[in-house]
């Protein structure tokens, strides 16, 4: 049986960008980086560029398309930091909480953010205020122990392969600095994936590598309930106030753990290769397709919107069929998703109507179902469930046209 570390040298062979590659990523990014400040400096605006993500952490891992964050940090200026940028950029706008830009230079895209200036974490106004602080702690981590870099390649191609990689809300998964911060804090990934099994018989765990909590119990009552619920609570050592695993779903990390577990008892390669979505339901004959597009701009926006009305899709198909397996997948370029579902007939079933003695709801509901039947105290209808799925989505799209319309669908179709 093949041994992990042999599998993960291959691995690691597999992702790790070409000496060609990363020369190329590093003279666009200094060239870019040398070019705005000039810009900046010529009109006497207070600000720091600096790069960030994967490649100022040397983490970076292969990829067909490659992406550098560049941040501007922005001092005491006046008006919107994001339309004080947009006077040096010259490229798309991006509309998000705080708005940003997007270029592309020889095929590689340059995503340049706008950030607040500030002393201490607890000074941001956005997420991505603290993108500076979160460099300077991960650098400062690597420097101690240079191995860590090829442990969070690991974790992050394994993730990615298993569709868990990603904080937006229709991944609900492990973000990059998530993962970061956790093979900083088990040492390997292999560690934390055997944490993963323990992790979720505990029904959860609470990671605060910095102690900067005196106790779990301190964790549970200074900081934010609605930050609470992920399966995973990990301190953000460099902000203590934030849970750096929020958004993680129990879903999608009990699907991880399962992998994990997987992979643990048959160590291969395959489990760090990417397959679609679509790949687990090709050889499923009664796999019904839906291709569903919205109105929202591309990206976590979009994707959100798309995997609400997913959710809400489901709860009403429940209501006719029974869900044998579900998917989705949002595809950002596209920008629209695939629903896959593998459904089934379900049984006719009586509906508990109101008690026989309740005299105005008795009547008013005798009127509006004349077929019920009454059986001891309660007043029953008898829901037949004979419709093909086909006929339903029909009756679905036009029953639930206001929801639909209100939740950003633009189109719905069968594929």
């Amino acid at each position: 049986m093949n041994k992990p570390n042999n599998i993960f040298a291959e691995v690691l062979n597999d992702v790790r960008p070409s000496s060609e590659t990363l020369e190329k990523i590093n003279r666009i990014a200094k060239d870019f980086v040398g070019e705005l400040v000039l810009k900046l400096k010529k009109r006497r605006i207070k600000a720091d560029v600096f790069v960030g993500g994967s490649l100022a952490k040397d983490t970076l891992v292969k990829k067909d398309k490659y992406d550098i964050d560049i941040f501007v940090r922005f001092g005491n200026v006046k008006g919107d930091i994001s339309d004080v940028l947009g006077k040096f950029v010259d490229g798309k706008r991006v509309h998000g909480s705080r708005d940003y830009f997007q270029i592309f230079i020889e095929d590689i895209l340059i995503e340049i953010i706008p950030v607040k200036k500030i002393k201490k974490p607890s000074e941001a106004e956005n997420i991505t205020d603290l993108s500076f602080f979160h460099v300077e702690y991960l650098l400062g981590k690597l420097k101690k122990n240079p191995k860590l870099g090829d442990e969070i390649r690991l974790a992050k191609v394994f993730c990615y392969a298993q569709n868990a990689y990603g904080a937006e809300s229709y991944i609900h998964g492990f973000s990059g600095y998530a993962l970061e911060l956790l093979i900083c804090h088990y040492g390997s990934f292999l560690k934390f994936c055997k944490s993963a099994e323990e992790i979720a018989k505990n029904g959860g765990i609470v990671i605060d590598s910095e102690k900067l909590y005196k106790n779990n119990k301190e964790v549970f009552e200074k900081m934010n309930k609605s930050k609470l619920s992920s399966p995973i609570i990990l301190i953000d050592p460099t902000f203590k106030e934030r849970n750096a695993l929020a958004g993680l779903s129990m879903e999608t990390f009990l699907e991880f753990k399962e992998n994990c577990k997987k992979f643990l008892k048959n160590p291969s390669k395959e489990f760090f290769v990417r397959k679609n979505i679509s790949e687990k339901f090709e050889k499923v004959k009664e796999v019904k397709t839906l291709i569903v597009k919205t109105s929202k701009q591309g990206g976590d926006i979009a994707g959100t919107k798309l995997r609400k009305f997913f959710d809400f899709f489901l709860r009403q198909a429940s209501k006719e069929f029974e869900i044998r397996k579900k998917g989705f997948d949002y595809n950002e370029d596209k920008n629209l998703a695939k629903y896959y579902i593998v459904i089934s007939k379900k049984k006719d079933e009586l509906r508990k109507g109101p008690q026989v003695n309740n005299c105005a709801h008795f009547d008013k509901f005798r009127k509006q179902h004349p077929d019920s039947i009454v059986r001891g105290k309660y007043v029953y209808i008898k829901l037949q469930h004979n419709l093909s799925f086909e006929e339903w989505l029909k009756v679905f799209l036009k029953k639930d046209k206001k929801i639909v319309e209100e939740m950003s669908i633009s189109g719905v179709k069968l594929s």
